[in-house]
């Protein structure tokens, strides 16, 4: 970065040479840009697959397929705000998946 020698802002390359935006003055002298960059090795981000794990809470849920008593539970707001929201499971055992109306 080369600065005027008269006004000290910033020279900008117009044409071929640079020049103060501020007081005209031109440089007829080459100027070299040089830039750098380092770039540093990023670790790998592992994806865990659903099977693996779950985010959902456990609760006492008894599975209409198999008989277990655990489930994973999460709700949401499937219809207008004024109806009530829908439950879902997981089996913990089987992964068979089920909902309820509230």
């Amino acid at each position: 970065m080369e600065f005027c020698p008269k006004c000290g802002t910033i020279l900008v390359q117009k044409t071929k040479y640079f020049s103060c935006p501020k007081c005209k003055y031109v440089s007829k002298e080459t100027i070299k840009l040089i830039s750098s960059e380092k770039i540093e090795s990023t670790e790998k981000i592992e994806v865990l697959k659903d099977e693996e794990t779950s985010v959902w809470p456990k609760i006492k849920e008894t599975c209409p397929k198999c008989g277990n008593d655990e489930a994973f539970f999460h709700s949401a707001q499937m219809r207008s705000g004024d109806e009530a929201e829908t439950s879902f499971f997981r089996c913990t055992k089987c992964k068979h998946v089920w909902r309820e109306y509230t």
